[in-house]
């Protein structure tokens, strides 16, 4: 199955600015199941310099510079993307205690066990948790029961918390936005000493006849992958209450929001108020390979 992706963030500044340092998280990454057939992303006023590394956790990133006076920045990101359909590793009926610990991970993906700058590791949160994860329990079940969990626990409510929001102000107040759904998730499945990425990517704009728009659709959305005893990944999206979700479309992962922020930058500029304007459009593709 393939998708078509355009994702635009508009800046517009209340004076001139006369420097512009960008680093954007807006290029897909290739995984064991999805294929980046295509990618562009262009940028108004032309950049006077622009670069392009790969970051610890392996995710695109762009670093834009423009060094002359302009009073807005548009970047478009254009992908075309390639999915096969979700294989669940066998392994996931194991008891989920095969899967956890450190001697399962190497290098970066340690961090995944560990508090981050967003994710701290809190006793509340674990207290949260450990209903869903009695001795014994199959991985998938128990993943499972606490997507769920979350799901009907939590209201989303957008406009109710910010990027910075604690992990147990979301828990207390019980609601937020994706990206809470998510740093939840996340602090709960590592405080029972599994290995979890932080997720950033796109959803399908308009399901086809008959299938619900998911939650998250019309801008950049969130959640979350577990890592199995065998070194695969088992995605959650407690947002929409599901387990190795179809169409969820990668851009970037990471420990936390933190670390895939699709763009952020310093502007130099005599007023510092802009005006921030973001649209993002999935569609499904047909072409040689789709399928479903």
């Amino acid at each position: 199955m393939r998708f078509s992706v355009e994702h635009t963030t508009t800046y517009r500044y209340a004076a001139p600015a006369s420097l512009c340092h960008s680093l954007a998280h807006l290029t897909p990454r290739s995984t064991v199941r999805q294929r980046v057939l295509s990618s562009s992303l262009d940028i108004t006023p032309e950049p006077d310099d622009r670069r392009r590394r790969s970051d610890v956790h392996g995710n695109v990133v762009d670093h834009v510079a423009v060094q002359r006076p302009h009073d807005h920045l548009v970047v478009t990101a254009r992908s075309l993307l390639e999915l096969d359909p979700v294989d669940i590793s066998p392994c996931a009926v194991e008891p989920w205690e095969q899967h956890r610990g450190a001697a399962l991970v190497v290098g970066p993906e340690r961090e995944l066990l560990l508090s981050s700058p967003l994710v701290p590791l809190l006793e509340p949160v674990s207290d949260y948790a450990a209903p869903s994860f009695p001795p014994g329990r199959p991985l998938i079940e128990a993943v499972h029961e606490l997507t769920s969990r979350l799901h009907d626990d939590l209201s989303f409510e957008p406009g109710s918390t910010t990027v910075s929001t604690p992990v147990h102000e979301v828990l207390e107040r019980r609601r937020g936005v994706c990206q809470d759904f998510a740093h939840l998730a996340v602090a709960c499945l590592r405080s029972c000493g599994l290995a979890t990425r932080y997720v950033s990517g796109y959803l399908e704009t308009l399901p086809p006849p008959g299938g619900p728009k998911l939650v998250g659709a019309d801008a950049t959305h969130a959640w979350v992958s577990v890592r199995l005893a065998d070194g695969s990944w088992l995605d959650l999206d407690p947002t929409n209450d599901l387990v190795a979700p179809e169409h969820h479309l990668v851009v970037a992962w990471g420990r936390d929001y933190g670390d895939v922020v699709p763009l952020k930058g310093v502007v130099m500029s005599s007023q510092q108020e802009m005006e921030l304007a973001v649209s993002v459009d999935v569609a499904r593709v047909d072409g040689p390979g789709s399928a479903g």
